[in-house]
């Protein structure tokens, strides 16, 4: 009995050395604790604009609370006049094409087309007041929006198609009181609801992220770091680091994972490797569009509708529109597996007036292939639809879509393509030919946000995989798992079926030449 208790101590202490043994902490990542504590720590106004003179008056239009604030921030209006927040276009180099100025001025999207010719609708996502037309003054301070940038009353709203100026129902007075560093309702009240509505454009930036938890993204949730757009997106003199990629050219100024994760984020080796050649956000962001869907096509060509003389609309089961007469129809997704491009951080554009080339237009290309150094894997939300051209010239044609009244040939209260493209091609000093159709378009639009935790980051065998991986349509190199080549495989498994039969041979011959050893002892033994 005694042996027995002995035995079933000495099992017990056995298992538990053994478990002692092949258990191993996890791993103290410091790099990233050290992140985690910069970011935890809010920063503390040294300025309460509450108290300020200068603001303790009734404001009675947005032009007085600039006046207001320029008044002590002298010279930070020079800033942003320099900016492309506020120019809507910078200067850029564009290969095969030299120095041009791109931004909304003359880049076409494929969603409203454009700026130009609708510019009182459009400027509610303009960092300034009055802009009705392509007559904007850009010299003149007064117009500068501060309150756009800077409001923490959460309050301060642009109105709908009032040119930039703020919807009447907001208090100038409160607002002005109540600024600070920018929020990310500040940066999401346009970059949000770009495109007209909630995540139409982007895909990975939407009002979920107001209040969100880390499984939709660990930077900016509640119950996680918290972060503000403007924590990645710094500025120094009102130039901010980052640009859209889908109206940017050049690989400059861009916002990076790397800035603060550095290049080596990882504890195995293997994974830092990838970080040459594959960016951060196509393992870490395996989805976009997880709490609302996004626009993944816009069929301009199906507009016009109309039931009883009027324009109609149609909804699916969440509320999204489906078709709109004056716009046509969509198609929406959520919880989107990103396509992937080669990208090395440089773009060309589908200028106003560029001759169509090629079917599908490409609104925007990015550069990149995988012999370029310089090039990574990027995730990317490909937006696909149909716009209206020139079939004569071959030019994609701005068509001239908001009006306030019918009859200013505004597609939009109008419904007449012959009409809206004439009056749109005349404002940008293009040709029209009076002959139009309808075609294929698609654009890119990287993914970089809506960030997922490590755990549920991609494995390895979501892209080295031979059936249906990540990658699978990223050809023209070879990824070990998906790839073959038959000599290569050919020599490969024969070298392993050789290294088989090697094994058994050689087990079979220490098992032979045990038997023979014994043999040879016992014939000793029975000598002796």
């Amino acid at each position: 009995m005694n042996r027995a208790i002995v035995a079933v101590i000495i099992a017990v202490i056995s298992i538990l050395v053994l478990v002692n043994l092949m258990h191993s902490d996890e791993k103290v990542n410091l790099k990233l604790e050290r992140l985690k504590q910069e970011y935890a720590l809010k920063p503390v106004p040294s300025v309460d604009h509450n108290k300020l003179p200068a603001l303790q008056r009734t404001f009675n239009s947005p032009q007085e609370v600039t006046e207001a604030c320029i008044s002590c921030h002298t010279e930070r209006h020079k800033e942003v006049m320099a900016s492309s927040h506020w120019n809507w276009s910078r200067v850029a180099y564009i290969e095969g094409r030299g120095i041009e100025y791109i931004g909304k001025a003359n880049v076409i999207n494929n969603y409203c087309i454009g700026a130009r010719t609708n510019e009182q609708a459009c400027a509610k996502c303009h960092i300034g007041f009055g802009m009705t037309n392509d007559h904007f003054d850009f010299t003149n301070a007064r117009n500068v929006d501060c309150m756009v940038c800077h409001d923490n009353s959460e309050e301060y709203l642009k109105g709908s198609a009032m040119a930039g100026y703020p919807a009447r129902s907001v208090n100038l007075t409160k607002v002005a009181q109540n600024v600070g560093s920018p929020e990310k309702m500040n940066c999401g009240a346009c970059h949000f609801y770009s495109g007209g509505g909630n995540n139409v454009k982007h895909g990975d930036l939407e009002e979920a992220l107001l209040a969100t938890e880390r499984n939709v993204d660990v930077h900016m949730a509640a119950n996680g770091m918290d972060m503000s757009c403007v924590a990645c997106h710094t500025a120094e003199n009102h130039q901010m680091l980052g640009k859209l990629y889908s109206v940017s050219s050049e690989n400059v100024d861009r916002a990076t994972c790397q800035q603060c994760h550095t290049s080596t984020p990882h504890f195995d080796d293997m994974l830092n490797r990838h970080n040459a050649r594959v960016s951060c956000q196509t393992c870490h962001i395996p989805h976009y569009a997880k709490e609302n869907p996004t626009k993944m096509a816009w069929n301009w060509s199906d507009a016009g509708k109309l039931k009883e003389g009027q324009p109609y609309h149609e909804d699916d089961s969440l509320g999204k529109h489906t078709y709109l007469s004056i716009k046509g129809s969509f198609t929406w997704e959520k919880n989107v597996e990103p396509d992937y491009v080669w990208f090395n951080g440089t773009a060309d554009h589908y200028l106003m007036g560029d001759t169509i080339s090629q079917v599908p237009v490409k609104i925007n290309t990015l550069h990149g292939w995988h012999d370029d150094p310089e090039s990574k894997i990027i995730p990317v939300k490909i937006h696909k639809g149909d716009q209206i051209y020139d079939k004569i010239n071959k030019t994609l044609i701005q068509p001239k879509l908001y009006a306030e009244q019918k009859g200013d040939s505004a597609y939009w209260k109008d419904f007449d393509w012959n009409k809206a493209a004439a009056a749109g091609m005349k404002r940008v000093g293009l040709p029209y030919s009076g002959e139009y159709g309808f075609v294929e378009t698609e654009m890119y639009w990287p993914v970089n946000h809506m960030v997922s935790p490590a755990e549920k980051a991609l494995k390895c065998a979501d892209c080295h995989t031979r059936d249906n991986g990540r990658l699978a349509q990223l050809t023209g190199f070879y990824l070990p798992g998906r790839d073959f080549n038959k000599p290569v495989d050919t020599i490969g498994t024969w070298l392993l079926r050789l290294a088989i039969v090697l094994i058994i041979a050689h087990t079979i011959a220490r098992i032979v030449s045990a038997i023979r050893n014994k043999g040879m002892k016992s014939e000793v033994i029975n000598q002796d």
